[in-house]
């Protein structure tokens, strides 16, 4: 005994080959009866029920055997007996509404079980919608009248005896179709689906110069000087390091881009797609048709975004993430974020509107994508409640920019209900960001106040916090409105900026309270980093012993920052008149290194104590005079051999303040070169006394703060 595999909702078995064709035959000549004497035909079948049960329930009026029939016949049968069978139905045209039914429901049924997998090869191996669009067009118009004969007969008098079971076969017919449908439908996402090529992307995309290089150009800010690093880490913060204006800090900041769509499958197909699923749903199908769109695009998409970078990670592996792989992977997140809601979801929903209708594209499209958008949405949430760490500062903020300015459009793809938990989740995410920039803001704050290395800066240079934070302050300009519009979130409720301590109001403009309404609260902080390096540097003063270094070493510093203020989009923020005051106090501290350097020295060029009876025109002690000789030249030399490994890094400042030393020493030395010299020349070696003239010591200032060491030797002009 076997199943006869071309009837999936009746089982025909048969006893032998010999029966089956019997059966077949018979089954034939009561098709035939169809179109002959009703009485002859009920004979003709009581007549055969008695030689088979299967008989007994058929009638003249009855197609339900002429449904199992078919299907066995099917199965055996070449598209020539197909046609002949065919030929011996009867038409229905004109004839009644219940013979029309028959005629049609006939037409429709050859084409539905033509195409089943179980008629023949031809139906396994070859596809309706690469055939000729006419085999489409016939097979989609069958499954469209069969539909509608449903539609009638569900409403149609239940009076007449026909109807129940041509309704059964009738649906019999449409679920044969929906299998086909459905697998028609899966194999034209299969075969037209493909991810999304990235350059292909960034080719098709509208912009404002070049995209693509905006984001492989990879934009760097610096951060200088090495050593910065090691003092910010020392507080538990992340390195930075790298030489003067070399300490790189990565900081995506793509060009604008024009939000566009793509056609993710072709045009023909999508149109093929829509006529299957407008099928599909009709017959109460669509779960089964969205199930296999949802499977076969959501995979799609995901591929398109892992072709642009971004993988699939838990917040706990971002988190657990060194910060050079961290740094790269946010910047792929960017680029895929702003080309993921500008193009690829927004081109994914075009996609499912076609295919479906509303509010079922609706569905489908949160079904494909919502995880996807969830995943990207999860790497920004890492990062905000992540270690706050100053160089992450660049990054949060950049994510920030970037969902905030996209928050609008994505809330416009994933409108509606099916949409509403993704849009709570990314307006949640963007306030931990903004919790995020602000704290680290306030961390790094805290880090350099922190900050307690005693280490000298060899020379009294430029400390490397000085650099790191002031480059850190001006990267912070280049997000000058997004901070601002953080700080004034932040502090909306708090104290107004005339209401800043008498510190702040100096620095930020004087003491007018309207002109410090003007400024912004990111001044305000700005000044507050800069109030705290000065009070560190302050302290790191204090570890050089000789003061004058001490002084030098803040003057540099002062200068430093001054500069970089001056010479950047800082001063837009503390003004002229912070930048003036500033080099006050620089030339104060000049002021007092030249003191402390050259007091000693001056001291020995004094004419009191020289004259032997206290008048000038008396006589002069060569005793005391050698002995003055001899300390100046001590006191020189040991400035010398000190000030040479001093270091000046700024040019301008290090002429300034050689000529200052000059204008300072120089006429003193003359003078007193010129009044005693010619006192010791007739002595013996009298250049063990008189070492200098003048002019050597100007050649000897000259090798003051380059921050080697040199020799006297050479340097007399004698």
């Amino acid at each position: 005994m076997s199943i006869c595999d071309c009837c999936p909702n009746y089982s025909c078995v048969f006893q032998s080959d010999g029966e089956e064709r019997v059966l077949v035959t018979a089954q034939q000549i009561v098709r035939s009866l169809g179109t002959t004497d009703t009485a002859m035909t009920d004979d003709m079948l009581q007549i055969l029920s008695k030689f088979d049960h299967r008989f007994s329930n058929m009638n003249g009026k009855s197609k339900k055997l002429e449904w199992s029939t078919s299907q066995e016949v099917d199965a055996t049968a070449t598209d020539e007996d197909l046609q002949q069978s065919k030929s011996s139905r009867p038409s229905s045209r004109g004839v009644g509404s219940s013979k029309m039914i028959e005629s049609r429901l006939d037409h429709a049924e050859d084409v539905v079980v033509r195409w089943h997998m179980g008629y023949s090869e031809r139906a396994k191996q070859q596809r309706i919608f690469e055939c000729p669009e006419e085999e489409a067009s016939t097979y989609l118009e069958a499954v469209d009248d069969v539909q509608n004969l449903l539609e009638q007969l569900s409403v149609q008098n239940k009076e007449e005896e026909q109807q129940p079971a041509t309704l059964e076969r009738a649906q019999n017919v449409i679920q044969l179709a929906m299998e086909r449908l459905e697998e028609e439908f899966r194999h034209l996402l299969a075969q037209n689906s493909r991810s999304v090529d990235p350059d292909w992307l960034f080719d098709s995309m509208a912009v404002a110069g070049s995209f693509r290089s905006s984001f492989d150009d990879s934009h760097h800010h610096t951060v200088d000087d090495a050593a910065a690093a090691s003092e910010i880490s020392s507080s538990g913060e992340e390195d930075a390091a790298g030489d003067e204006d070399e300490d790189v800090l990565p900081v995506a900041r793509p060009r604008e881009i024009v939000p566009t769509t793509v056609d993710l499958v072709h045009p023909e197909v999508v149109m093929d797609l829509s006529n299957i699923a407008q099928r599909m749903i009709a017959a109460n199908h669509q779960l089964e048709c969205c199930q296999v769109y949802v499977n076969s695009r959501k995979a799609v998409l995901e591929d398109s975004l892992y072709g642009l970078g971004v993988e699939k990670l838990s917040i706990e592996e971002v988190q657990k993430m060194p910060w050079d792989i961290l740094q790269d992977t946010i910047r792929k997140w960017i680029q895929a974020m702003k080309v993921g809601a500008l193009v690829l979801f927004a081109s994914e929903k075009l996609l499912c509107e076609q295919v479906f209708p509303a509010p079922i594209s609706e569905t489908c499209f949160s079904d494909v994508a919502n995880e996807t958008m969830m995943q990207l949405l999860s790497l920004s949430k890492a990062l905000a409640t992540g270690q706050r760490s100053p160089e992450k500062l660049f990054k949060v903020l950049d994510m920030y920019e970037s969902l905030r300015d996209l928050l609008p459009k994505i809330e416009n793809i994933f409108s509606g209900v099916s949409g509403a938990s993704l849009k709570s989740e990314a307006s949640g995410i963007l306030l931990l960001l903004e919790e995020a920039a602000t704290g680290t803001f306030a961390e790094f704050e805290g880090a350099i106040q922190r900050d307690g290395s005693r280490t000298p800066v060899p020379g009294g240079g430029v400390h490397p916090l000085s650099r790191y934070v002031m480059n850190y302050i001006k990267l912070l300009c280049e997000y000058k409105d997004t901070l601002e519009q953080l700080f004034r979130e932040k502090n909306k409720d708090g104290m107004s900026l005339s209401g800043t301590d008498d510190g702040e109001l100096d620095v930020l403009g004087g003491d007018d309270g309207d002109r410090i309404e003007r400024k912004s609260w990111l001044a305000v902080q700005i000044h507050r980093l800069i109030h705290v390096l000065h009070n560190n540097l302050d302290g790191k003063s204090k570890v050089y012993r000789d003061p004058a270094l001490t002084y030098l070493f803040l003057m540099n510093n002062i200068h430093y920052i001054v500069q970089k203020v001056k010479y950047s989009d800082v001063i837009g923020l503390l003004g002229n008149d912070w930048v003036r005051r500033r080099s006050v106090i620089v030339r104060q501290f000049a002021t007092s290194y030249q003191r402390a350097a050259w007091t000693r020295a001056l001291s020995f060029l004094k004419d009191e104590g020289i004259h032997s009876s206290g008048s000038f025109s008396s006589g002069v002690s060569k005793m005391v005079l050698k002995d003055r000789f001899k300390n100046f030249n001590a006191a020189f030399e040991e400035a010398h051999k000190a000030q040479t490994t001093w270091v000046v890094s700024d040019p301008q400042l290090r002429d300034e303040l050689r000529i200052s030393i000059s204008e300072m020493l120089l006429p003193a030395y003359r003078a007193f070169f010129g009044r005693y010299g010619n006192f010791l020349e007739t002595e013996k070696r009298a250049d063990k006394y008189i070492k200098f003239s003048p002019e050597d010591l100007e050649i000897a200032i000259d090798d003051f703060f380059e921050g080697s060491s040199g020799s006297l030797a050479g340097k007399k002009k004698l």
